[in-house]
């Protein structure tokens, strides 16, 4: 009746006379029908009349005088396309399904009695927008649109609370007004709560996050907010940190630059590893031998610290000593061996009990070389101890053969380009102790030459270089005459017993033999052999 009203509204007094004549039909229609109505069982047929449908005419519901078959689902009659005349879903009606006794009843179509969203189609914002539905109220947290993530469609509060969609940070939320915060003795951290709280449960916390822990280990490790040092725990630091992880408390991974003590304060067999029966004989200094990474084996061994010679260690057992090749010595190892390297040696042969030879002989230590000159085996004599090669100095007494053998410009210095031409030996004129000056001594002749006034080079006679001599007048040879006959001084040389006649050359050759000695600038006459004034001789004489 409403919707033909609706569709004669407006039609002036035609359309009510019409209205009016319809009234009057229907109501001797439905008279005969609503008796029958009330006397027909409709429980019988599986569809119950109650509500609002106790009042509704047969006719409305079994058109066309069609009883069976009628459709018994409320959108088969509430829809635009059933075939009867029924209140059918708004335009603003909530997306759903048909099934509109999920939230209607039969006894009044509004109110809704109970909202079923198993029924509604589309995200729960589409309906909780404020308007068709509650909606977030202005004090909500920051979210999406998925209501249901938190709220449940059978209670909205309260909200099991999902913080998958939260677009914000949990302090955003978790401020101590919005959501429960820090309270007074949390320990000292930043607000990314995440990585310490769930979301599932904010307490306790499922694990501590210490990057996001704000000040030293000690500040909550003290034994009161989280475990801190128990009373047997090694001297040490309170950063906690140095040893321990905060993925595992145990094991410490050692770090001894915070420990206050020295080594032996723990490493003293009870606490810590101590030295073994075995160790060596050391001091207490275990850090010069020991690396705190790992304690064995040793880094090194610090000369230093140990106690004891050499061979106490190196006795070939706890450490390397002697092999059976090594050259006679004593058991001073340090004497060639140093701490640092033990190869190469710094050969000390202080304690060499045996001669150079005995270990220079080329199969042991290094030996005479084929190119050495020929010599005794006294090789100190020569060589340095200090240093082999070069050597120190040559003794000539330990040099055998003769001194050409060496001094060729090879092997030692030899003759010099403008040398004295001879085939006699070095040491004729030279001496071992020093090369230069050299000297000569004319074995053989009645005088020795080189006794002039003034010291004559040996080329002044030997005018070639060489051995033979240049005589000015090879005839007086090997007398004065043989040089001087031309400085002869006629005058004053008279005969014995002759005053008017002199003596000639020939007669008197030899003026040194004859008449003449030689002091430092003077000739003079010898004895009474002949009388007068003494004699000078010329500066270019004898």
């Amino acid at each position: 009746m409403s919707t033909k009203r609706q569709m004669f509204a407006g039609t002036g007094r035609s359309g009510s006379r019409i209205l009016r004549h319809l009234a009057a039909v229907l109501v001797l229609a439905i008279a005969p029908l609503a008796s029958a109505q009330q006397s027909f069982d409709h429980f019988s047929t599986g569809f119950e009349l109650e509500g609002a449908h106790l009042n509704v005419s047969c006719d409305r519901c079994h058109t066309g005088g069609i009883f069976e078959g009628t459709t018994r689902s409320c959108a088969g009659c509430h829809s635009q396309v059933g075939a009867v005349l029924a209140s059918m879903k708004p335009s603003d009606h909530v997306t759903s399904s048909e099934m509109c006794s999920a939230c209607h009843t039969t006894s009044a179509w509004s109110p809704v009695a109970i909202m079923d969203h198993m029924a509604v189609s589309g995200s729960c914002a589409s309906c909780h927008n404020g308007v068709s539905a509650t909606g977030k109220s202005p004090g909500h947290v920051a979210s999406s649109d998925r209501c249901d993530d938190c709220h449940s469609n059978s209670l909205w509060v309260p909200a099991v609370f999902d913080h998958a969609n939260i677009t914000g940070n949990c302090v955003s939320c978790h401020n101590g007004t919005d959501a429960t915060g820090k309270n007074p003795t949390h320990i000292n951290t930043s607000n990314v709560c995440a990585d310490c709280h769930s979301s599932i449960g904010w307490a306790p916390a499922t694990t501590v996050d210490h990057t996001q822990v704000i000040g030293a280990c000690g500040s909550c490790h003290d034994g009161t907010t989280a475990t801190g040092k128990h009373p047997t725990h090694i001297a040490s630091g309170t950063n906690c940190d140095d040893c321990h992880t905060t993925v595992a408390w145990v094991p410490a991974n050692f770090d001894h630059v915070n420990i206050t003590g020295n080594c032996v304060s723990c490493h003293d067999g009870t606490q810590a590893t101590g030295k073994n029966p075995t160790h060596i004989s050391t001091t207490n200094i275990c850090a010069d031998c020991h690396n705190n990474v790992v304690w064995a084996p040793a880094d090194m061994v610090d000369h230093t610290q140990v106690l004891g010679t050499c061979d106490s260690c190196h006795d070939g057992t706890t450490a390397t000593g002697k092999h059976p090749t090594h050259i006679a010595s004593g058991t001073n190892c340090d004497d060639c061996h140093t701490t640092v390297a033990w190869v190469p040696a710094n050969f000390d042969h202080v304690n060499i009990t045996g001669n150079c030879v005995s270990c220079h002989d080329g199969t042991q230590a290094t030996g005479k070389h084929p190119a050495h000159i020929s010599s005794t085996n006294a090789c100190e004599d020569c060589h340095s101890t200090t240093t082999w090669v070069p050597v120190t100095r040559v003794d000539h007494t330990q040099v055998l053969g003769s001194c050409s053998t060496c001094h060729n410009g090879t092997t030692a210095t030899g003759k010099n380009p403008g040398h004295f031409i001879t085939s006699r030996e070095c040491d004729v004129c030279h001496s071992t102790t020093a090369w230069l000056p050299h000297t000569y001594s004319h074995t053989g002749l009645t005088y020795e030459p080189l006794d002039h006034r003034a010291p004559l080079l040996c080329t002044a006679c030997h005018r070639g270089n060489s051995e033979p001599v240049n005589w000015s007048f090879p005839a007086y040879q090997p007398d004065c005459a043989g040089c001087h006959a031309n400085e002869y001084e006629s005058g004053p040389h008279r005969k014995h017993g002759n005053p008017d006649v002199s003596y000639t050359v020939s007669e008197l050759r030899n003026c040194s033999g004859s008449c003449h000695i030689y002091t430092d600038s003077t000739m003079t006459t010898i004895g009474t052999r002949r009388s007068g004034p003494e004699h000078r001789i010329s500066d270019g004489g004898f």
